[in-house]
């Protein structure tokens, strides 16, 4: 079975503190993150904005659904505190779907990454946002606010993609993608899960679809259920066909790939992307 780093008790704990003291949500806890132990060590978290109740249910997904809560219009100035206290300078923030929102929570994507860039000299911030039910308008707040990587991921194949993603659509997030490249003023990334029933054909087209899309940036990760009531896992892959994989997508012109069991889309985004 795959290993992970042992955590620092006492780093976890100040990780989590911070977090606390400015009430901000992480995806690394919400999604019981393999790596949370190791990431909270090094002081490093994933930023989970507009609250952290889902409009959507995906069938993976851990994060809670049902009727989210009024946006707090001081996330911003919480966040932005919180990274200066964590002493960050690379900075990832995702979001639940927020699609009882005129604009999908866009806008507040927007602020978040204005105000950090505005605050903190140097900093580089990442986005991995949802598809935003594919809104011209939304997705292009999202790119005006000026992001070093703008990341969505596909998560699984197409034929998969109705099952465990019943109110997504595989095209339309490959038309977000493409949205992103267009703009030409980030890195664009995704990321794939593996074990959800998909073939290696299957997982080939994905990876050839994200390539037209216009994605240089690749995350491929063994998907791990959360509990009995999600989707189950289908297979485990070994490390040697992570590897494979891996060497498959540089072959095929991605720029970077992180392929290993429990990779996630911002597991050591940082030196992934710099």
């Amino acid at each position: 079975m795959w290993k992970v780093k042992a955590p620092q008790p006492l780093l976890v704990e100040r990780t989590k503190g911070i977090l606390r003291k400015y009430s901000l949500n992480t995806v690394c806890e919400e999604s019981i993150c393999p790596n949370l132990g190791e990431c909270f060590s090094s002081g490093t978290a994933t930023f989970l904005i507009l609250g952290k109740v889902c409009t959507k249910a995906c069938k993976y997904c851990h994060v809670a659904t049902g009727k989210p809560q009024p946006l707090d219009p001081s996330e911003p100035i919480r966040l932005c505190y919180a990274v200066r206290e964590l002493g960050l300078k690379y900075v990832v923030i995702t979001s639940v779907d927020r699609d009882d929102l005129p604009d999908y929570g866009s806008g507040h994507f927007k602020r978040c990454v204005e105000f950090l860039k505005s605050k903190i000299e140097g900093v580089k911030v990442e986005v991995l946002t949802p598809d935003f039910k594919g809104s011209p308008y939304a997705l292009g707040l999202v790119v005006s606010s000026g992001p070093d990587v703008l990341s969505h991921n596909i998560e699984t194949v197409e034929r998969l993609f109705r099952v465990v993603r019943p109110q997504g659509d595989y095209r339309r997030s490959l038309e977000v993608l493409s949205f992103y490249a267009s703009s030409g003023i980030a890195t664009v990334k995704s990321g794939l899960m593996l074990g959800l029933g998909e073939s290696w054909d299957e997982i080939m087209k994905t990876l050839d679809d994200l390539l037209k899309a216009g994605v240089s940036t690749l995350v491929v990760g063994q998907y791990l259920s959360p509990s009995e009531r999600h989707y189950p896992v289908v297979r485990l892959y070994s490390y040697e066909e992570f590897e494979r994989i891996r060497e498959k997508a540089l072959e095929m012109g991605f720029k970077m790939v992180l392929s290993k069991p429990l990779a996630r889309s911002s597991y050591h985004a940082h030196e992934l992307v710099l």
